[in-house]
């Protein structure tokens, strides 16, 4: 009989730890979960025995058939079966269903966890397995037990009364979050105002003032007679300096990197989707061949946590000395998370080993794996580097009983973004410094610039995720599949990278809100999330924390059954096919939503390469542009014609 089977999810992973255990071991692939809670019994469509303490029904999932079967053939032909799935409640879950399912005893099974896909990190690991954690296991079933009963029923409920696709327990939420916000957009009245600025001469320099009073205020005026009266005013008048500041400030670099903050830098920096970014941020972590065989790059991507090894800190403070000279070399930063989870336990990413430079990475991984891996491996060396520091100036110039001022800063000490600076977007535009209170000043160039008080913004991926993070809705895992969902059902559309809900996401969350504000809400959300993780902990009965969901989501789900008004789905206007004239249709793919006849397969126009079609009416922004013909040919008009006339033709390119 051979020695070790040895199970993970990802084929690619397996590849890897194969090639670090040798000939003892098989390393094999589940790919993924193998089974999940029943769904099409006639008896329980749920796959939850709710009368028997919320037992799951399990099945096994029918594109794994022959992956199961696969696997136990391979485990009676090995002495030991060994479970190394990822180090998470999903992991942890994936490895108990194996053991069931492959009839392994739980209580004596050995499970293996590992944050890197490196040499000595596997070796390390296969050293000093642990049993399955029961606990992280129960967390995890009761996650799923509550996302089928919310999902299932709400969907069901949805889908009968308005037409809507799905409903769940986090990415409701969501999709309320982005409603609530374009609510706030839309009642937000903003103010015209003007303000002043322009240029001054002292001595030899042009230097850049605004208009301000005594305490360094900007003035704003209500109309721009009143703004033209005070340059006039201004002109041609004595302008003597006053005061010159200069105050010695300091900022810090930011700690390594976790899912939720990868996610929104990759978006802002790299104009990567969350989806991608797990994506890719997954090939690194499960290896990328360096030329010696496939290496681990970083470590695991699905983390809440900041903190770092001790080997990893000396290392990168010996890098960073090597690199930069020992003034550069600060300390690692640490912060607390203000809710605890069992994800804490893991590491921030980072690069497994930073002798596994950018240039030897750009050598040899993809175009996209090289720009997230500079992202990381920067983000982590700088996050040990000293504090930049720079001196803030101020001049003041008074007026009459007018004052203008200058500021500018002057770095004094670069710290961390020297290994920042392909990422370090902070500009440092210093003051002349031989300007004194003598220098000789005169009015330049003044002119007035009209502004307008700021409502609040859209939503972008990056601060949708940051807000997920901070009201604790959801885990790491799945803020990017979240995103994709409400994308998929078109219950929002990306306007210039912007989530801006649907007429059908409105309607949904309107009925939700009617129905089920009390569970589909931030604070219910992040509070269950808190209860989840006290389970993971064993301080929380799973059965109890089940019933108690259950007792008060079934009285408003009856209620809403027989309450809820039934109202038609609201069709999105998106115009009419140029090539055939049927109306034309929003469809979803594997690669994301996309606008195309509803003639298919007849007609096989697809308009997803014009950007305006869908976007929000620069006129109204309520309704979105459609296409439409005429004799005179293709223009984009408002969806709410004849309530807004906005219009604009085509423009062909040459």
């Amino acid at each position: 009989m051979k020695d070790y089977l040895v199970i993970v999810e990802s084929p690619h992973k397996a590849k890897t730890i194969q090639q670090y255990l040798g000939k003892d071991y098989h390393v094999v692939a589940s790919v993924g979960h193998i089974r999940d809670l029943a769904v099409g019994n006639a008896t329980n469509s749920l796959g939850v025995d709710i009368k028997n303490d919320f037992s799951p029904i399990y099945e096994i999932s029918p594109n794994k058939k022959k992956t199961v079967n696969n696997l136990k053939k391979l485990a009676t032909e090995y002495k030991e079966v060994i479970l190394a799935t990822d180090p998470d409640r999903e992991g942890e879950a994936i490895s108990w269903h194996l053991a069931e399912v492959l009839n392994l005893d739980v209580k004596t099974v050995k499970r293996v966890e590992y944050h890197e896909l490196t040499y000595n990190a596997i070796k390390d690991a296969f050293s000093k397995p642990r049993l399955i954690d029961m606990n992280l296991v129960s967390s995890q079933e009761t996650r799923r037990i509550l996302d089928r009963i919310i999902g299932f029923r709400l969907s069901q409920l949805l889908q009968q009364k308005i037409g809507s696709k799905s409903a769940g327990r986090v990415q409701s939420v969501v999709l309320k979050l982005v409603v609530d916000r374009q609510k706030e957009i839309n009642d937000f009245k903003e103010t015209i105002y003007y303000k002043v600025s322009g240029t001054l001469k002292v001595d030899k320099h042009e230097i850049n003032v605004s208009l301000v009073d005594k305490d360094k205020h900007e003035i704003h005026f209500e109309t721009l007679k009143e703004a033209n009266e005070k340059i006039a005013n201004l002109q041609n008048k004595i302008i003597n300096i006053i005061d010159i500041t200069s105050e010695e400030k300091t900022r810090a670099s930011k700690p390594v990197y976790t899912t939720s903050t990868l996610q929104q830098d990759a978006a802002n920096l790299l104009k990567f989707d969350s989806k991608k970014t797990m994506k890719i941020a997954q090939t690194l972590y499960e290896g990328v061949d360096l030329g010696n065989g496939a290496i681990g790059l970083i470590t695991y991507m699905r983390t809440d946590s900041v903190r770092v090894s001790p080997q990893f800190i000396n290392k990168t403070k010996s890098y960073i000395a090597t690199t930069y000279g020992d003034d550069y070399v600060g300390v690692a930063k640490v912060f607390n998370n203000k809710n605890e989870n069992v994800q804490d336990a893991h590491e921030g990413i980072r690069p497994t080993d930073l002798i596994n430079s950018v240039e030897i990475v750009e050598a040899h991984a993809t175009k996209d794996q090289s720009k997230l891996y500079k992202l990381i491996y920067s983000r982590a060396v700088a996050s040990m580097m000293k504090d930049e520091k720079y001196l803030h100036q101020e001049i003041l110039f008074k007026c009459d009983d007018d004052y203008l001022l200058a500021k500018g800063d002057l770095q004094t000490f670069p710290g961390f973004t020297k290994e920042l600076k392909s990422f370090d977007k902070v500009e440092r535009n210093p003051l002349p410094n031989d300007i004194n209170k003598d220098s000789k000043v005169c009015v330049n160039k003044l002119t007035t610039k009209e502004d307008k008080t700021k409502g609040p913004y859209p939503y972008s991926e990056a601060t949708l995720i940051a807000t997920m993070e901070k009201d604790g809705i959801g885990r790491p895992s799945t803020y990017a599949s979240t995103l994709d969902l409400i994308k998929e059902r078109n219950y929002v559309v990306i306007n210039k990278a912007y989530y801006v809900p649907t007429k059908q996401g409105e309607l949904t969350v309107a009925k939700l809100d009617e129905s089920f504000s009390d569970i589909i809400n931030v604070e219910y959300t992040a509070n269950m999330e808190t209860k989840l993780d006290e389970i993971a902990l064993g301080n929380c009965s799973r059965v109890e924390a089940l019933k108690d969901f259950y007792n008060e989501f079934e009285t408003l789900y009856k209620k809403a059954l027989k309450e809820m008004v039934k109202e038609e789905p609201i069709k999105e206007d998106l115009g009419t096919c140029p090539q055939c004239g049927k109306p034309l249709v929003r469809r979803s793919s594997k690669y994301g939503s996309f606008i195309a006849c509803s003639g298919y397969p007849e007609c096989k126009y697809i308009a997803n390469n014009d950007p305006k079609v869908g976007t929000a009416c620069p006129k109204c922004h309520e309704g979105k542009l459609v296409l439409r013909n005429s004799k005179f040919g293709k223009f984009y008009a408002c969806s709410c014609y004849p309530k807004c006339d906005y219009h604009e033709p085509v423009k062909r390119s040459k």
